[in-house]
């Protein structure tokens, strides 16, 4: 994939931004998709003034919020620089004119977007099947590096469960 979206090189920016950057704020329409180089990102939403984390994104992932990307809609969740990142940047026009211009990066592209929803449909299940133990242990089994690079209460709130919660749960181990 990467060689079909270097012919297009000129339409993606460089972008360097430290940690804690919000890069899209929930309630805003998405006009840029992001290509992590270096760093880790978030998406999160608000719950009553409570933040509850959804993703971790990290090097050659891609990150907008696709619904409002496509649509024009507000966007559901906010996304956030968890680490210095650098980040290759797209803009919605630019992208929409690649994918028409370019089959084989549209294939490409449902392809992903065909993985990410099953792996938001995985943790949609685990949270309904599992106990907050097992949903642990899933991700150190399945995502390590979110263990090694996220700090532990972005990890709680990802797992639905507070920080001592997951103090507990680790020191079981």
């Amino acid at each position: 994939m990467i060689r079909d979206w270097d012919l297009f090189s000129q339409y993606f920016k460089r972008q360097e931004v430290p940690a804690k950057t919000t890069l899209l704020q929930e309630g805003e329409v998405s006009k840029t998709m992001y290509f992590i180089e270096k760093g880790c990102l978030r998406t999160w939403v608000n719950n009553n003034g409570k933040e509850v984390t959804t993703q971790f994104f990290f090097e050659r992932d891609s990150v907008s919020s696709i619904e409002s990307f496509r649509t024009n809609q507000p966007s559901l969740y906010s996304i956030e620089s968890l680490e210095p990142c650098i980040l290759q940047t797209i803009s919605q026009n630019d992208f929409q004119f690649i994918v028409k211009n370019l089959p084989k990066v549209k294939q490409d592209m449902e392809e992903h977007l065909f993985r990410r929803l099953f792996q938001i449909q995985q943790l949609f299940y685990s949270y309904l099947k599992n106990s907050p133990q097992k949903r642990y242990e899933e991700l150190i089994e399945q995502h390590p590096e979110i263990i090694q690079r996220v700090p532990q209460h972005y990890i709680a709130s990802y797992l639905g469960i507070t920080s001592v919660s997951l103090s507990r749960i680790r020191n079981r181990r």
